[in-house]
């Protein structure tokens, strides 16, 4: 894990031959910016889940070039004594800004933003990008999964098909932020607190010599949580009537069912004839818990037909983000300081989303006093205020004549200092803490945008001046 190993060399290896490259031209202590942000929310949703900071802050707190590695890179041949040198004591001292984890988030806006020393700002981006990209999709598939199963609480059980034992950490503490109630990842747990959860496994029952005498077993070792897996040979033959007759022999001894999980077959008809079964045993108390490749189209088609699911355990599908599995985030340089100046830098292209905006900006999150919900997020540039008491005019950055203007209404900045001169200003807070306030902020989304078809767009909007600024960048490079 990040502050377990020392992560400084995870980089793509332009990062060092740049670095090495601005030193030798006079630009390695060049004052710039660089904004992180994500194109285009994964499953074609409304909104993403920003999710990772804490293991960004961790990775830039351990920044340090051993000897190993000084030795690896002067064995490549092209890296300059100075260069190696500057490796070899390296301090960072970039001021960076970020958006809370937990934070509802949108395509174009600045996520996190970097000032400080070209080398510097420059040589974090991998990591950077490679920590917010997976903790962010996975928060974003966890928190669909959870809203579509309306509720009932999701489990996620994914570690054995996560891509790598990081995969599995890292993705179960997205999960939780997304909604999730907890993990099968025993690792999140002690390392974060993402409460552990799990009971059997077919090959325990497979270990006795009959399932009756498994569950007999298992009963014997917690009697007070008592969930037995029901699929291993027949659900409805073996499973469950043997699972009434260790909940009864239980409840003679006081003890009340857990729930039986069901892990295969058509899980909608399984459900409701357990259901059915347990009910008119005198177990209406037993809780039914379904798994087996779910995701949120199957939950939700599984809740539609009437499916009597209490809870839900989901696995690939979650961690890997299986139908998306790319969140798409970038890292882009955004201005210069030139003698006391901010000089704005654009990237130009055919395609218009990959056009950037310019500047060193701040986001604002625009609220309704009347029902407290977001209406739209503007980018500015940094040094303007958005004034609550005075009519403010929004307008579509692609389409102009799209407009409105916002009364009784207030702006709060998104972005809050996390490094100031490369000291750490910003305590992380709990995991706990954070999955609470991703709860928070969600209320305030209205549910149009919540939509897992055709979501209403939630408008990423720039101010006038940085507008400006940028058309008129664009018509300097295409004139």
């Amino acid at each position: 894990m990040i502050d377990e190993r020392n992560l400084t060399m995870l980089v793509d290896f332009y990062e060092l031959t740049m670095g090495n490259g601005y030193l030798k031209n006079g630009l390695g202590d060049k004052i710039v910016y660089f904004d992180l942000f994500f194109r285009r929310v994964p499953d074609k949703g409304g909104f993403a889940i920003f999710a990772g900071l804490e293991q960004v802050i961790e990775y830039i707190k351990n920044l340090k070039f051993t000897e190993d590695d000084i030795a690896y890179l002067e064995s490549k041949g092209i890296f300059s004594s100075d260069f190696l040198e500057y490796l070899r004591n390296f301090e960072f001292k970039c001021d960076v800004w970020s958006v809370p984890e937990g934070t509802p988030v949108f395509p174009g806006e600045p996520l996190l933003t970097v000032r400080g020393p070209a080398i510097q700002a420059q040589f974090i981006e991998t990591m950077l990008l490679l920590i917010v990209n997976h903790q962010s999709l996975i928060a974003a598939k966890a928190n669909r999964i959870v809203r579509a199963a309306q509720g009932r609480p999701v489990m996620e059980f994914g570690s054995r098909r996560a891509q790598g034992g990081d995969g599995a950490i890292y993705g179960a503490r997205a999960a939780f932020i997304g909604g999730c109630a907890g993990t099968a990842c025993t690792l999140s747990d002690r390392k974060f607190g993402v409460p552990a959860m799990g009971t059997m496994a077919h090959s325990w029952i497979q270990l006795f010599e009959s399932e009756l005498e498994a569950f007999r077993a298992y009963a014997k070792c917690y009697p007070e949580s008592c969930t037995f897996l029901v699929d291993t040979y027949n659900v409805l033959k073996s499973g469950v009537p043997n699972a009434i007759t260790v909940f009864r022999e239980l409840d003679k001894r006081g003890y009340r069912p857990g729930a039986i999980r069901i892990d295969s077959g058509d899980i909608a008809y399984l459900s409701k004839c357990a259901r059915k079964m347990l009910d008119d045993a005198g177990f209406s108390d037993c809780r039914i818990i379904a798994s087996n490749s779910l995701d949120e189209y199957i939950i939700r088609d599984l809740l539609d037909q009437g499916a009597p699911i209490d809870s839900f355990g989901v696995g690939e599908r979650l961690v890997t983000s299986k139908s998306e599995p790319v969140f798409g985030g970038v890292y882009k340089l955004t201005a210069v300081e030139d003698s006391g100046k901010i000089i704005p830098k654009i990237k130009l292209s055919e395609n218009i989303t990959k056009i950037t905006n310019p500047g060193y900006k701040k986001v604002y999150r625009i609220f309704c006093r009347k029902t407290g919900k977001a209406l739209a997020d503007v980018v500015t540039l940094a040094d303007e205020q958005i004034d609550s008491t005075k009519p403010y005019v929004i307008f579509d950055p692609e389409f102009t004549y799209k407009k409105k203007t916002l009364v009784d209404f207030e702006a709060k900045e998104l972005q809050i200092p996390v490094f100031k001169n490369g000291r750490c200003v910003y305590e992380s807070p709990d995991v706990n803490a954070v999955k609470k306030y991703a709860q928070q902020q969600l209320t305030l989304i209205w549910d149009e945008i919540k939509r897992f078809e055709n979501p209403h767009k939630y408008y990423v909007d720039l101010s006038a001046k940085l507008w400006n600024m940028k058309q008129s960048l664009l018509s300097e490079y295409f004139l």
